[in-house]
């Protein structure tokens, strides 16, 4: 492509109505989205792309798709090779061709200017439904991919802008709730849509080249500031380890482990040696891994500025095939951000002694996801889904954060509690803070997790559920404990039979039992014994912790004259 000059102003004003563009397809999607996890949890994220398939905006939404965007559109690209149109748009669910997992569907539209490709939006979004074995399709003790639900690895579903009727019957006959599955898809399409008239008039206004220009000036400003801020750190290699607790299959651990790089202006992510991939779920592919490892590149360079490509240039994440994190089919992978998360932790802990005021201890890392199903109270089927909040791992400078998401999902909610009620035979009969089950203590302690009650109101109910952090605790940090651990608990008969799960792919309900969800703490930073003594009795006077804790913990009983 011949470079053309784009003057300051214009560059600036592109680059805004790229993130317009995204925040728009948002919103179209969480208003026209007919499943609750979309339009209440907003698990779902939309991007635009160069005709190559390079990243130049994404709206804040799942942090974990900042990775697989590029890599399933290049995946498309090279299957699709001569054979698109104007008019076309291609789905892909397939977590081999650069995706996560069978449920979050991306709906990809190549956005032509005068016959040819200006570039291509995404929208990718979880699906409450896609079959498989059970009801949400994410069977915690999956063995295959082919356990996993319906997968169609780069199809057109639109052709010349018409619907395919055959790939939505399809759809619509193996999944379990077709009218909210058909839904979604009709709200992501016209979120691509979206994304193409504005980029057509764009580049209408501006010229073709002028717009091409600008994504490239776009990525190569990303590409500059994050080797500045690569080789403003230490030259070296740093190591980690964690442990995953289990597959879902069986409780044996998982011994995982890093060695980041830093050369120069260059950053390594270094997997090899990780373990083959396991028999159950928490298993993810290449492009998650990629995913995994670049958020925390992201915060490591530029935590607040927008997402483009640019940014991982000078990132090489290295690993063998068919491991842990590079699971191959059939390999299941529906579980696959238990697993992920470890990636991604495994590089922050790495970094962690480099960059302590903006890298933490370790979190409760586990979106602690439990699936509810059963009949409403209509004699309706219903599955509800909701990833939980946890506590935060301090930094070197303050406490870590309380109730919030996990690493891997970004700016994604749980459901209100109103919304529950409304929608499903539940009741919400607690959310509070997880001040019973503790933090990891130091000189900053970490912050607390949440508990939340689920009372079943139907019968003939079921629950599954797939938790790490159960035994293997968040890190401490220079001194500072573990957290604390995340579990389900099922209370029976009025609180006199209470069973804790961590991965369980089938646990009965029955009318009035209680769902706790109960997550974890962050570790702590620094020696405990050099907390402020108004820090502690601070969290005394608001009830995160007791007084006879604080004398154990930090030596002295707030209140008391010494």
């Amino acid at each position: 492509m011949t470079t053309v000059s784009v003057d300051p102003v214009t560059q600036e004003i592109i680059e805004g109505k790229l993130i317009a563009t995204v925040d728009e397809m948002g919103i179209v999607m969480a208003r026209t989205s007919m499943s609750p996890v979309i339009y209440e949890v907003l698990d779902f994220a939309c991007g635009l792309l160069t005709s190559e398939g390079e990243l130049v905006a994404q709206m804040n939404g799942i942090t974990l798709f900042t990775g697989t965007f590029g890599t399933q559109v290049k995946a498309l690209i090279e299957r699709f090779k001569g054979n698109l149109a104007d008019g076309d748009i291609l789905l892909t669910n397939d977590p081999y061709s650069g995706g996560t997992h069978a449920c979050d569907f991306a709906i990809v539209k190549p956005i032509f200017f005068d016959g040819a490709i200006l570039g291509y939006a995404i929208n990718v979004a979880h699906y409450l439904d896609v079959g498989g074995s059970v009801p949400g399709s994410l069977a915690p003790n999956a063995v295959s991919v082919f356990q996993e639900g319906l997968r169609l690895p780069g199809v057109k579903i639109v052709r010349s802008d018409v619907f395919s009727d055959e790939l939505l019957h399809i759809i619509g006959e193996n999944v379990r709730f077709p009218e909210i599955a058909l839904g979604d898809l009709t709200a992501q399409v016209a979120t691509v849509r979206v994304a193409a008239r504005r980029m057509t008039e764009l580049a209408t206004k501006y010229g073709e080249k002028i717009v091409r220009q600008a994504f490239v000036n776009l990525l190569d400003s990303s590409e500059r500031q994050s080797r500045a801020a690569i080789a403003a750190l230490p030259d070296g290699t740093y190591h980690a380890e964690d442990v995953i607790d289990g597959d879902g299959v069986t409780e044996d651990p998982i011994r995982v482990k890093v060695a980041v790089t830093i050369a120069g202006d260059r950053i390594i992510a270094d997997f090899s040696g990780n373990p083959p991939a396991v028999a159950g779920p928490i298993n993810c592919a290449r492009g998650a891994l990629q995913s995994a490892t670049r958020t925390i590149v992201k915060a490591l360079v530029a935590p607040q500025a927008p997402s483009n490509e640019g940014w991982f240039r000078p990132l090489e994440v290295v690993a063998e095939p068919g491991t842990i994190f590079t699971a191959e089919k059939p390999s299941p992978t529906g579980w696959y951000y238990e697993g992920s998360v470890h990636a991604s932790e495994l590089v922050w802990k790495a970094l962690a002694p480099l960059v302590p005021s903006r890298f933490s201890a370790g979190s409760y890392s586990s979106l602690c996801v439990v699936y509810l199903s059963g009949k409403d109270h209509s004699g309706e089927p219903f599955v509800h889904i909701e990833p939980q909040h946890g506590g935060w791992g301090a930094s070197e400078d303050r406490d870590g954060a309380n109730a919030v998401i996990a690493l891997t999902d970004g700016d994604t909610y749980n459901y209100s509690v109103e919304a529950i009620e409304a929608r499903f035979p539940i009741i919400v009969r607690q959310y509070a803070l997880n001040v019973e089950g503790g933090v990891g203590a130091g000189r900053r302690r970490g912050g607390f997790g949440v508990v939340r009650d689920y009372e079943i109101l139907g019968d003939d109910a079921v629950a599954y559920c797939s938790l790490g952090r159960t035994k293997t605790l968040p890190w401490g940090m220079n001194g500072g404990a573990e957290g604390s651990p995340n579990v389900v608990q099922i209370i029976s008969d009025g609180g006199n039979s209470v069973r804790s799960y961590g991965r369980n792919p089938h646990i009965p309900l029955n009318r009035g039992d209680v769902v706790r969800i109960v997550t974890g703490g962050g570790g702590g930073w620094g020696d405990p014994a050099q907390r402020e003594r108004h820090l502690v009795e601070d969290d005394v006077l608001k009830g995160l912790i007791s007084k006879e804790e604080a004398s154990r913990v930090y030596g002295f009983v707030p209140g008391s004259v010494e």
